[in-house]
C-alpha cells in the first residue's frame, strides 16, 4: 500500500505540475487541508478547508493563483500512517516575483490509502522575497 510519504510526494508533484484534476484525486472524501494550521488569510476561522468542495476551492484561490510553487524537502519523516516533511516552499507569482518560507508539512493517509489530512506549519512573518 502507498505510504504517507508517497501520498506527500504524490501531492507534491501535482503542485509543481499545475495539475488541478491529480492533486485532486489524492484526497479521502472528508480530507481536510490546513496550510497553514490555524487562522490566517486563506483561512480566517482556522477551521482548515474539509471535503471535496473545500479543497478544490483552496486549489482554486491559493495554488493557481500562483506562476509556480516548487517544494525543496531537506528532510522526511515516515511514522505509521503519518510523514512529516521539513523544507521550504518556493512561489514565483505571475509578475515574476517570489517569496519562499520555511516549514514543516504533514501528510496522514487515509484507511483507504489517499490523503486523510494536510498540516502546514510556516509562519506568514517568515516569508522571505526572493530575487
Amino acid at each position: 500500500m502507498i505510504t504517507a510519504r508517497e501520498l506527500g510526494q504524490a501531492s507534491m508533484a501535482a503542485v509543481e505540475a499545475h495539475d488541478r484534476e491529480a492533486w485532486l484525486a489524492l484526497f479521502a472524501d472528508d480530507a481536510v487541508v490546513e496550510d497553514p494550521v490555524g487562522p490566517s488569510l486563506f483561512d480566517p476561522e482556522g477551521a482548515g478547508h474539509r471535503g471535496p468542495e473545500a479543497i478544490a476551492s483552496f486549489y482554486d484561490t491559493v495554488i493557481a493563483a500562483n506562476e509556480s510553487i516548487r517544494f525543496d524537502i531537506r528532510q522526511s519523516f515516515l511514522c505509521g500512517d503519518e510523514a512529516a516533511n521539513v523544507g521550504v516552499i518556493r512561489i514565483t507569482f505571475a509578475d515574476g516575483s517570489g517569496v519562499e518560507v520555511d516549514g514543516v508539512y504533514t501528510y496522514r493517509r487515509s484507511p483507504d490509502g489517499r490523503i486523510a489530512a494536510i498540516r502546514a506549519y510556516w509562519e506568514p512573518g517568515a516569508i522571505r522575497p526572493v530575487p
